[in-house]
């Protein structure tokens, strides 16, 4: 057994991709560095120094085999963190390799690609998801700015959704629960990593809500409200198109 340890990147997973087939080996399993634990006294460690050629290579082959949707999938499966991703992505790389001429990603016969399957309409449901029901709240320095806990890393994935349809105004989006986020400053979108306080501040965002937002938030409980008809109520299909763990981030929720 060789482990390759390698920076968890998406072009440091498919170096490692790229070295498994560059020294021929069998027996293997691909891990960050972040998720390495030493249980396996008896496997080799080999580090993966992450280099864009090598990943690049790799991803131009898939691209001939799968196409640039197939390629999209791939980049679903990164995003899962799923802790067998690594495994899942080799997989479909050395099926793709052997069937060269086969969009290996419909042979559901194959239990990875099944899987792989799966965790893409997972994804993609929450990306839908995401860009439906983030909430923006304006805030002291007129930026609008949203919270969001998704169950998937899925901001690089939104990103080109919100840039497009928010071009004139000042926004960021940040997940509370890698503690990262974008900012789009009416020209490019940038990623950004807070510090402790800034943290702080963000996780009680009220505290910075422009005089505005407090109006606007009141306006629209009262609307939601008065609007609703109690002897139509339907929880259930209500849950089953907004689930109860967005609510918290929803205005009309509060």
């Amino acid at each position: 057994m060789t482990t390759l340890l390698y920076d968890g990147s998406f072009e440091g997973l498919f170096t490692a991709v790229f070295e498994v087939f560059e020294y021929k080996y069998d027996v293997v399993e691909i891990i960050s560095q972040q998720n390495y634990t030493q249980e396996n006294l008896y496997s080799q460690v080999h580090e993966v120094v992450t280099n864009t050629e090598k990943s690049d290579r790799v991803l131009r082959k898939l691209e001939e085999n799968l196409g640039k949707e197939g390629i999209s999938r791939l980049v679903l499966v990164y995003f899962s963190e799923r802790k067998d991703l690594e495994k899942l992505i080799l997989s479909a790389v050395r099926h793709s390799v052997k069937h060269p001429k086969e969009n290996i990603l419909q042979d559901f016969a194959n239990p990875d690609i099944l899987e792989i399957s799966k965790i893409c309409k997972s994804v993609g449901r929450e990306v839908h998801r995401m860009n439906a029901f983030v909430r923006f709240e304006k805030l002291q320095d007129e930026v609008f700015f949203a919270k969001i806990e998704p169950d998937f890393n899925v901001l690089s994935l939104i990103l080109k959704h919100f840039k497009a349809r928010y071009q004139d105004q000042k926004w960021m989006i940040f997940d509370l629960k890698r503690h990262y986020g974008i900012f789009y400053d009416l020209k490019e979108v940038h990623f950004f990593y807070p510090d402790f306080q800034q943290l702080q501040q963000f996780r009680n965002s009220e505290k910075l809500h422009h005089e505005e937002e407090r109006k606007y938030q009141k306006l629209w409980q009262r609307y939601f409200v008065k609007t609703g008809i109690p002897e139509r109520r339907n929880m259930k299909l209500h849950i089953q198109w907004m689930p109860k763990r967005y609510w918290k981030y929803l205005t009309e929720k509060v």
